[in-house]
């Protein structure tokens, strides 16, 4: 069924009855289904940020999108792909809001995408089967369905939420409504590379980009899809491991037994680092990081329902890292992304790899010292016995060592958290009860990362994200979407903060 498009009530809050606004509301779902046909030439655009060509179309389309909704544009040069910076000013400002939003998505294989084409949206809805049948796209002009989906690469990460936001700026302009703060937005082309360029950028452009106060638009909702905000993320590192055995391959009937294989070898150096509950067993890994019992109880507060999440995930038993889900948040991670040596399936052959590999990536939390812990994982591969080489080992070194291995590390960015009571906090559980009629779920420190550290310390500001995608979005995998019904929600919740006075 569509759902009409004015929504009206009252909900019960944890401090009483709040009442919605019903031109918020309205305009919200108006202006949200006359998106529609913007999102779709939005989200046909590749944006692979590895192709500077397709990024360029994405950033000529941000700078008309914003151009024609009063923005002045700047590009913000780094050495690969700019920085796009958005600012519109108001008569009553007394402070200045700068927006974080994504643009690029990670790479895709269109073979495994079950559709046409990863960058041909697709409306779709699901049937009692459980599968998702394709249907018209227009029929999102004429109304919705929560319950549909768009499918196609970064319809939540992140391309859904810029044009919600840029949807909820026609109608804050439509309802005669000036904030009274200056907005700048930030469009990031290569968070999907980890934003090697923003740390620098941000200090080269701080003067451009200063504000009072930062707020991302970037991320999925709480499991139970209700309103949440956000006010941490994790940061990240990255190290690639590679073990070395035969100058080639080899056939494993004429040299196994006698030809050490480097996968073989690989899999019990990186068994080494984790025991069989998940826990990292590299010494002083998670040192630093405690959990005070004040901490405890408001991680306690967000309504996990962990036996709902095993489901989700299909496992039948967690890691034992934390109490419980959210606490299991607050430690640093150490994760195995990938791994290659030869072939499998069909292309598998008997050979002994000359080379295996493994893409580790280590999250990080507030009180984590990236060097540190790259230096402990990298410390844990001495104490293995092996010899560390940078590329290829030569010659010399394959006849003097036995086990040789390289290590290369990249650190992309750090953790940050803001206190649940600083301003932006305040001011944007605000905005959420107005758009919902209820307090937002409100999560400490979430898994993902995002680049947000270089704006918080080069800028000295808090910043906290409104995340509003639906957490189901398969975001970095095939068959990428958006559920209808949130990219509604991301219009309402935008307006809901530009009409919130500061």
């Amino acid at each position: 069924m569509k759902i009409p498009l004015l929504f009206l009530g009252a909900l019960i809050t944890l401090s009483g009855v709040a009442q919605v606004n019903p031109d918020l509301q309205k305009a919200a779902a108006t202006f949200a289904t006359q998106s529609f046909k913007e999102l779709y030439d939005l989200l046909s655009l590749p944006n692979d940020a590895h192709s500077a060509a397709d990024i360029e179309r994405n950033v000529q389309w941000c700078e008309q999108a914003f151009g024609k909704r009063g923005f002045t544009t700047q590009r913000l040069a780094t050495p690969t792909v700019p920085l796009l910076l958005a600012e519109r000013k108001s008569k009553q400002a007394k402070k200045t809001v700068l927006i974080y939003l994504q643009i690029d998505g990670q790479p895709v294989n269109p073979a495994q995408w079950q559709q046409e084409s990863p960058w041909k949206p697709t409306l779709k809805e699901k049937d009692a089967a459980g599968n998702w049948n394709a249907i018209a796209y227009e029929k999102l002009y004429e109304g919705f369905n929560p319950e549909w989906r768009i499918f196609a690469r970064s319809t939540s990460d992140a391309k859904g939420p810029a044009m919600a936001f840029l949807a909820a700026l026609d109608a804050q302009q439509h309802l005669k409504f000036q904030p009274n703060y200056n907005i700048k937005v930030i469009m990031d082309f290569e968070e999907e590379l980890g934003s090697p360029n923003l740390p620098a950028a941000v200090q080269q452009y701080k003067t451009e980009l200063a504000a009072d106060m930062l707020i991302i638009y970037d991320g999925p909702r709480h499991v139970s899809n209700q309103p949440t905000l956000s006010f941490g993320a994790r940061g990240i590192c990255e190290i690639t491991l590679t073990t070395f055995g035969p100058r080639l391959p080899v056939h494993s009937g004429n040299y196994g037994n006698y030809t050490p294989n480097p996968a073989m070898r690989l899999a019990r150096l990186l068994a080494s680092m984790k025991d069989d509950a998940g826990r990292v067993t590299i010494p002083g890994f998670y040192d630093g990081i405690t959990l005070t019992e004040e901490e405890k109880a408001i991680l306690k507060l967000v309504p996990d329902n962990e036996t709902e999440i095993k489901k989700f995930l299909g496992i039948a038993k967690a890691d034992n890292i934390g109490a419980n889900f959210q606490e299991s948040l607050q430690y640093p991670t150490l994760n195995i992304r990938g791994l290659d040596a030869l072939f499998v399936g069909k292309e598998s052959r008997t050979l002994i790899p000359a080379t295996a590999t493994a893409e580790i990536d280590l999250r990080l939390v507030p009180g984590s010292d990236p060097e540190r812990l790259i230096g402990l994982v990298k410390k844990q591969v001495l104490d293995q016995g092996y010899y560390l080489v940078e590329g290829e080992p030569t010659e010399e070194e394959r006849m003097q060592h036995d086990r040789i291995a390289s290590f290369r590390s990249h650190f992309s960015y750090a953790a940050f958290q803001t206190p649940f009571t600083s301003e932006p906090g305040i001011w944007l559980n605000k905005a959420m009860i107005k758009a919902f009629g209820k307090e937002p779920i409100k999560i400490r420190l979430t898994g993902g990362s995002i680049p947000i550290s270089p704006f918080v310390t080069t800028l000295n500001i808090p910043a906290v994200s409104v995340p509003t995608v639906n957490a189901d979005n398969n975001q970095h995998a095939e068959n990428e979407n958006i559920r209808v019904g949130n990219y509604v929600d991301a219009v309402k919740t935008f307006l809901a903060i530009l009409m919130e006075k500061l």
